[in-house]
């Protein structure tokens, strides 16, 4: 099946990390996407992140690029270098020349440097597969499990914003034949410009508990990666999440949920409440729109929000009332299958 492992199966994984080192202050853990190393020596720590793309295939390597700084940005950390491994189905220059120069552009366009990778060509293969690893420094690392009861949830851009662009391009055809109107779509194909969240992050990072950047499975899926990381309960009311018209569209032609399918360009945040403000004006500052989606609760909460309720165990998410377990497998998925 493609996507993500389940929980169960990544937790053999996760298990498997080599030998311990002192100098880690944060490593594999469901939920996280970056890494905390310690500079001994210096005063600040250096966020790893890797990341693999391989199936939006006009835009593979301007989104390998953004997917792998997103996850170095939502931990607090400014991106400044990359490594690229490119595998390739063929030989051939115009592919190649392609997305080595979407790679080239985006990262110059975030001031990354691509310091190594390695490109080779593996024909059982069918499009070009980038695995990108960020690395940026912060004098202040933010987990996605950093969430505490009372912080209120906050969502820049809108959901599906990656989606949408994955769905004007790739599967354009399959839109206008679904009613789509062409300016819709030209509309929509332009998302791809907005899926970095590197100043989306910096504008909230300084008041955010937590941050996380949804990917594959979408708000849904980060949702329930925050939840778990954290230990507590995520509470959110579906008509309160941003949603762009141009989303919906396509979304629905196809028979999508905007909130469970790939998010690149939206940061989830959670903010203590007295800082919702600060975080807010920032982002005003920054022309980042935001929606407040909903809050954090203790884990053992009723689901009313009482202690008399039904209670919940660590790491769930509410949407509209509803008990969400496990994150989804993103929606996209079957249109590739």
């Amino acid at each position: 099946m493609t996507g993500k492992l389940g929980p169960e199966a990544l937790a053999e994984v996760l298990a498997a990390t080599g030998a311990d080192d002192a100098a880690v202050d944060a490593g594999p853990a469901y939920g996280e996407d970056a890494a905390a190393i310690d500079l001994e020596g210096a005063e600040s720590t250096l966020v790893v992140a890797a990341d693999p793309l391989s199936l939006a295939a006009d835009a593979v390597g301007e989104l390998a690029v953004h997917v792998a700084c997103n996850d170095v940005a939502a931990s607090g950390a400014d991106p400044r270098w990359l490594t690229h491994t490119l595998f390739l189905p063929d030989d051939d220059p115009a592919r190649r020349r392609t997305v080595t120069e979407q790679v080239d552009a985006t990262a110059r366009e975030l001031g990354v440097a691509i310091v190594g990778g390695h490109t080779e060509v593996l024909p059982s293969l069918e499009r070009p597969l980038c695995s990108m690893t960020a690395l940026g420094t912060t004098d202040r690392f933010v987990s996605s499990g950093g969430a505490e009861p009372g912080d209120r949830l906050l969502l820049t851009k809108g959901a599906g914003i990656e989606a949408t662009a994955i769905l004007a391009t790739d599967f354009r055809e399959e839109c206008a034949e679904a009613g789509v109107s062409e300016e819709t779509l030209d509309a929509a194909a332009g998302f791809l410009d907005e899926v970095s969240v590197v100043p989306d992050a910096a504008a909230v990072r300084d008041a955010a508990s937590a941050m996380h950047d949804p990917t594959e499975g979408g708000l849904l899926t980060a949702l329930v990666e925050t939840a778990t990381a954290s230990g507590a309960i995520l509470s959110v009311e579906r008509d309160r999440v941003p949603v762009r018209p141009e989303t919906e569209a396509c979304c629905a032609a196809l028979g999508v949920d905007p909130l469970a399918t790939f998010g690149s360009g939206a940061l989830l945040a959670a903010v203590p409440p007295e800082r919702v403000d600060e975080a807010t004006d920032a982002l005003a500052t920054a022309g980042i729109d935001v929606g407040e989606i909903g809050e954090v609760r203790a884990a053992g909460d009723g689901e009313d929000g009482s202690d008399d309720g039904d209670a919940l165990d660590d790491g769930r998410v509410l949407l509209d009332g509803d008990r969400i377990d496990e994150a989804p497998r993103d929606e996209l998925y079957p249109l590739w299958e």
